[in-house]
């Protein structure tokens, strides 16, 4: 197994037992108790370490399981299908627009569309995977994108590359959803921030190769180089279809299926040892039986996900409406940002920044790709160190800072006679420092927090009910971009932009917990009412 992070020196007082590598730090009552470990899911070594005296500084290492990562790659490779398209998008409208003559309010239509037709995709996914599971449902996504890229890349009029748009936003409804839903219930506790940030990753590396295939394929006679930037995402879309095959089946929803002997075997490949494997089938087991729709007794059962939307709208408990506001509200901020728009839309904001040659818009496109995938890559790294907070906060309150800087260049070179060269720059400069922010924070924590949070029960449903509002926001942000944009000026809607992401900010720093190092089992006490008597509970 290969160990993340390096080693850290516990601290001297005993009030919490540090996690190295991971630096968790978690109070001692919430683990030992009369020489016994109180937590639930707690693996051999851990149970070793609790009967040691009370106060005993507890070492735990985040081993990466290869079997767990394997199954991460595969399934996030299915996120690369939505970045390859935001980025390809963002060049490839340059030359539909003049090889099919259409408008801006289509070209607003045709960007925005993918994400309000995922809507569908992320509502039906929920339901979807509660009945044939979180692999099918990955084969499902990814046979969807194919159809929708094979469309758009065949499409000989707007009307056919608008079909083609439509049947890929199904397809990556369903993706957003599931890829970081199924690493999240693969993943063991320690590495889970890593592991579930990987669907980001993997949509930064898509953006990436979408801005590098407008830059390669530009050159190319215009009836062809766009056809081939969007048909191209075939590719990715097959080899997920064909990956699936090597990929076990979440063994949360085995389990929520009474298929036990299987979820077993998937839990001793992914945990350290055999006994560790049986205690997460004990607790997850457990989880199960408590909700009242699942006997952990049965060899199968006849659970589909019914009542899920009930409880999650109608009849919610106090806890479950917390953990609703939450993850329904950081996927609102997410696309509230305007992160998606500016991407989509980065060459028309560098062309009226001043830089008007097609090459060299397309250009500037990769160099904020490659600031994106690395700063995302960074984020996943430190993830499971730092926590989600801090880096959520980071992220948020320097996107804040990064869009007025880009609001106040785009004003100066508004009322200016010319382009001064340091304005061009402020411009470029804050546009990737933006989406470099976002890639820190919002865009990998709130795939994470989104799948994590949930309820066993509720957790496909209720993550595609938060997905479905991320997908909503950002199509409606993509669609009315340009045209907000042209009537109050770039300047304005980044300000506008800055803004927002400041509310933001709060939002998370009062209403966000931290989920680092707990299991899924574990995180639900976060939200329950306890937490009332000591705010500062949720905070820590």
């Amino acid at each position: 197994m290969q160990v993340i992070g390096s080693a850290m020196e516990p601290e001297k007082h005993h009030d919490y037992h540090l996690l190295p590598d991971s630096e968790s730090a978690l109070p001692v009552g919430n683990y030992l108790k009369n020489g016994r470990r109180r937590r639930e899911g707690a693996t051999e070594s851990e149970s070793h370490k609790s009967k040691l005296p009370e106060g005993t500084p507890v070492h735990r290492k985040a081993y990466l399981n290869k079997f767990a990562l394997s199954g991460a790659i595969l399934a996030s490779t299915n996120s690369i299908l939505l970045g390859y398209d935001i980025g390809v998008m963002s060049g490839a409208v340059l030359f539909i627009r003049e090889n099919l003559n259409i408008s801006s309010t289509q070209i607003e239509i045709l960007v925005g569309s993918l994400n309000v037709c995922s809507l569908i995709g992320s509502l039906a996914s929920g339901k979807t995977s509660d009945c044939i599971g979180r692999r099918y449902t990955i084969v499902l996504a990814a046979a969807t994108f194919l159809i929708g890229a094979i469309l758009m890349g065949l499409a000989p009029s707007f009307p056919f590359l608008m079909a083609g748009r439509v049947v890929a936003g199904i397809g990556v409804g369903y993706s957003l959803m599931i890829a970081p839903l199924y690493v999240a219930e693969l993943s063991p506790a320690l590495t889970r921030g890593f592991l579930t940030s990987l669907p980001e990753v993997f949509i930064n590396v898509g953006i990436l190769l979408g801005y590098i295939s407008n830059y390669t394929l530009s050159s190319l006679p215009q009836y062809m180089n766009w056809r081939l930037m969007l048909g191209l995402a075939a590719f990715p879309a097959i080899a997920v279809a064909v990956g699936v095959l090597a990929m076990p089946e979440s063994p949360r929803w085995l389990v929520m299926k009474g298929r036990l002997g299987e979820a077993k075997q998937v839990l001793i490949k992914i945990s350290e040892t055999k006994e560790e494997a049986e205690l997460r089938l004990a607790d997850m087991v457990k989880a199960a039986s408590f909700s009242g729709h699942v006997s952990a007794s049965s060899s199968s059962s006849n659970w589909h996900g019914q009542g899920v939307w009930k409880e999650l709208l109608l009849t919610p408990s106090r806890p479950i409406r917390r953990i609703l506001i939450a993850a329904i509200g950081v996927n609102f901020f997410m696309q509230a940002s305007g992160n998606d728009a500016v991407i989509y839309y980065s060459p028309e904001v560098f062309r009226d920044a001043g830089i008007h040659d097609k090459k060299h818009l397309v250009g500037v496109t990769v160099i904020m790709g490659i600031a994106k995938t690395f700063f995302v890559l960074l984020s996943a790294l430190f993830l499971d160190r730092f926590g989600r907070r801090p880096l959520l906060l980071l992220g948020s309150a320097g996107m804040a800072i990064s869009l007025a800087g880009l609001g106040l260049g785009s004003k100066f070179l508004e009322y200016s006679n010319s382009n001064p060269d340091w304005a061009i720059a402020l411009c470029v400069v804050a546009v990737c420092a933006a989406v470099s922010f976002f890639s820190i924070g919002l865009g990998p924590i709130t795939w994470v927090y989104s799948s994590e949070i949930f309820p066993m029960r509720l957790r496909a449903q209720g993550s595609s009910l938060a997905i479905s509002v991320n997908r909503l926001v950002s199509g409606v942000v993509a669609m009315t971009f340009l045209s907000i944009s042209r009537e109050i000026t770039f300047g304005a809607m980044f300000f506008a932009l800055a803004g927002i992401m400041a509310v933001g900010t709060v939002f998370f720093y009062y209403y966000l917990p931290e989920t680092k190092g707990k299991s899924l089992e574990e995180i639900g006490a976060l939200f329950e009412d306890e937490v009332d008597e000591n705010p500062k509970a949720l905070l820590s």
